[in-house]
């Protein structure tokens, strides 16, 4: 598998912890789409030894992004 250069990922959602985060990638992953997730900028330093308590941005590649807004999208609400 090719890894994209930095440039091609997009911050498709910010979420509020690294376990939201891996449930979407994983959802993401069933679908066929190449995702990671990362401490925000903005969280970044708050967190240190915490990580799984900061904010963290789900990227996509650009050309992934239509579709994985899409499975996103299609998730059943919380009641």
């Amino acid at each position: 598998m090719d890894t994209p250069a930095v440039d091609d990922l997009v911050t498709l959602e910010v979420v509020r912890t690294q376990t939201e985060a891996e449930m979407l990638c994983s959802l993401l992953r069933t679908a066929g789409i190449r995702c990671m997730y990362r401490v925000t900028n903005m969280g970044a330093a708050a967190f240190r030894s915490v990580p799984a308590g900061a904010s963290q941005e789900i990227l996509v590649r650009g050309e992934e992004l239509a579709a994985a807004r899409s499975v996103l999208d299609s998730r059943v609400p919380n009641d």
